[in-house]
């Protein structure tokens, strides 16, 4: 059916077309007119495509993400969706031996750890049952028994066994009085008297424990030893009491930590006395002049160090309080 419309009444995007449509029919009159007759064609097969339908370059396929460490790799699929393509793992050998060398070395350090913490735990166990022993230590009065005086070359304390080869740290004595050692003949202790000291407390380092009469190998297992011939605590002389710092208990283990000033309390059976640190020093083993006795009351006190070597002496020198 024709368009019986005029002119105005079309609106001018049909204008254009027809325009165009005429502009067509006219090129392919031209064309007939040179070559010939030719096919009849659709005018509107020349117009270009709308971008919606123009076919994309390998627009049917999609593609798969990078698989996972299973070994899929991306490959095309088309709309419908095809499988992935399964890969052949492949077992890294070399990071594998890497983990086993980490794990040896983390076994070897745990186990090394844990032999120092049980030779630790050892250690403490031995001195916490020498702190018990000695703690259960009760001094009994006893009528007062006369001492003899001082004869010692070595201060006390060491930490040579006298069964040791050899006896007593040999080899710490100068050759010169090594005679004088032999000859010397163990003093018994006298029997506790009231006078006696039987505790000493130093509140500043937190040393509380029991003090036996004499200080040879056997008195210092069961707590701090008194020298058998120095003077009792309050009397006018030098009281010497000595102890251990490392074994049985290390009771005197903080005494290089006592400070000048520090009150030292010596309990007996009947009284409390009370020094005032006065003088701290470190000296050879050989060094008994510390042990001298003096003309006012003093306390001497006497362990090893340094802590573990065990070289030296540590002494500690205090004065009665009025």
């Amino acid at each position: 059916m024709k368009d019986r419309r005029t002119v105005d009444e079309l609106s001018i995007e049909e204008l254009e077309e027809i325009l165009r449509i005429r502009r067509a029919e006219a090129r392919l009159e031209r064309l007939r007119q040179a070559k010939g007759p030719l096919p009849p064609q659709d005018p509107l097969a020349t117009r270009p495509s709308a971008p919606w339908e123009r076919p994309l370059p390998d627009a049917h396929l999609q593609y798969q993400e990078e698989g996972d460490s299973v070994g899929f790799r991306a490959r095309p699929i088309d709309g419908k969706g095809a499988k992935r393509e399964r890969q052949p793992l492949r077992i890294n050998w070399r990071w594998i031996g890497n983990q086993l060398l980490l794990l040896v070395e983390i076994l070897a350090v745990l186990g090394l750890i844990g032999t120092a913490l049980s030779m630790v735990q050892t250690r403490q166990e031995l001195n916490r049952e020498a702190q018990q022993v000695q703690q259960s230590q009760l001094p009994t009065p006893a009528p007062v028994t006369p001492t003899p005086l001082i004869q010692v070359v070595l201060l006390p304390g060491g930490h040579t066994p006298p069964d040791s080869p050899g006896g007593a740290a040999p080899e710490a004595i100068p050759a010169h009085l090594r005679s004088l050692v032999a000859s010397i003949t163990p003093m018994p202790a006298p029997t506790p008297g009231p006078e006696h000291a039987t505790r000493i407390r130093i509140a500043s380092i937190a040393v509380d424990a029991p003090v036996i009469e004499g200080d040879d190998w056997e008195s210092l297992k069961r707590g701090a030893g008194h020298h058998i011939g120095s003077a009792n605590p309050g009397e006018r002389g030098n009281c010497v009491i000595s102890a251990h710092n490392d074994i049985y208990g290390e009771i005197f283990r903080r005494l290089p930590d006592v400070e000048l000033g520090d009150t030292i309390e010596v309990f007996t059976a009947s009284q409390v006395y009370h020094y005032t640190v006065t003088q701290k020093r470190i000296v050879e083993p050989t060094e008994v002049s510390v042990m001298y006795p003096t003309s006012t009351p003093v306390l001497t006190l006497i362990s090893c160090y340094p802590y573990g070597i065990d070289s030296h002496r540590i002494v500690v020198i205090a004065e009665l309080e009025p």
